[in-house]
């Protein structure tokens, strides 16, 4: 195995390890809201696209995914049936589909802020400062991502259940996703800008050199 596939080994290794251990930190990676759980587990899963590339991203949100589904059956919250097919209440459960919703958007998560962030700074190829531009887009994006497919896969999966659960109309369903889309998507992306942008930046300056030092040193014990 040679050193680069093994320094993004560890290097993905200990992302999985940071978003483990957010996901059992109370109030950390997830935030109990009753009606879903707001997350912060995207932002590590954004800088893992952004620094590591989109195989190493969809890894990580798949993850991602799979602490979702995890949490929200042994912690549900009302709409937990929603991203596990383990968790049911008052006849309202989840089914195949709450594997998607907790899985796919998850997955795209750590896809999406890798292209845009490459796209950017190639249309951008002539700008200095086009990195600066480049990584906050790319984590908004990558935290709407999350947000609107979540929302609206659950809008078109369980629209019934949403209303039996809410105890609304089917006709106003959509204004409950609207709401919540507001109520949590907004301030993880803002999250996601403000910390993603940060350690992406950091990141990308450090392990240039880390993967060399690390090629030598290996070279070093041939």
């Amino acid at each position: 195995m040679n050193s680069k596939k093994t320094f993004n080994m560890v290097v993905t290794a200990l992302f999985i390890a940071i978003i483990v251990v957010m996901t059992f930190v109370p109030n950390v990676g997830y935030i109990n809201l009753i009606i879903i759980k707001a997350t912060l587990l995207h932002v590590p899963v954004i800088v893992g696209s952004i620094v590591l590339g989109p195989k190493i991203g969809a890894v990580l949100g798949g993850v991602f995914g799979l602490t979702s589904l995890i949490k929200n059956t042994l912690e549900p919250s009302l709409l937990s049936f929603a991203f596990s097919p383990f968790y049911s209440v008052g006849g309202i459960g989840g089914n195949g589909w709450s594997v998607v919703i907790a899985l796919v958007p998850r997955i795209l998560v750590g896809v999406v802020p890798y292209f845009v962030y490459k796209g950017i700074e190639k249309l951008l190829k002539n700008f200095k400062g086009r990195r600066m531009i480049a990584i906050p887009v790319a984590a908004a994006l990558g935290a709407f991502t999350n947000t609107l497919l979540v929302m609206n896969l659950i809008y078109f999966c369980f629209k019934e259940e949403l209303a039996a659960a809410k105890n609304v109309a089917i006709d106003a369903v959509y204004d409950v996703i609207l709401g919540i889309i507001a109520a949590n998507g907004i301030p993880e992306a803002i999250v996601a800008v403000i910390i993603g942008t940060a350690v992406s930046v950091v990141l990308l300056k450090v392990m240039p050199q880390v993967r060399k030092d690390t090629a030598a040193v290996s070279k070093a014990q041939e």
